[in-house]
């Protein structure tokens, strides 16, 4: 099984409406890995890290978000595993 680490950042409405609580029950869900946090911006940013089919499934939902999100743009950075353990909403 191949681990890889994404890191997404993900721009339109996309505060307020549930994107991370969403994004954490699902990467909990496939047993992925890393963390999700609003920022200063009005972004998202997430980074995913475990198997490259389940990693691929968040980076999808991204693409789409949960019902109320208006995703206009997502950028998919791929980063070096660092092991991470267990997901969490960091901000």
């Amino acid at each position: 099984m191949t681990v890889v680490r994404k890191r997404v950042v993900v721009h339109g409405r996309v505060q307020g409406v549930f994107f991370r609580d969403a994004t954490r029950r699902l990467a909990e869900r496939h047993g992925v890995a890393g963390s999700v946090q609003n920022t200063t911006d009005g972004t998202v940013e997430a980074v995913f890290e475990g198997p490259t089919d389940l990693v691929d499934e968040l980076v999808a939902f991204c693409k789409q978000g949960p019902r109320g999100a208006a995703v206009e743009r997502v950028e998919v950075y791929d980063e070096s595993p660092e092991g991470a353990r267990g997901f969490r909403i960091t901000g």
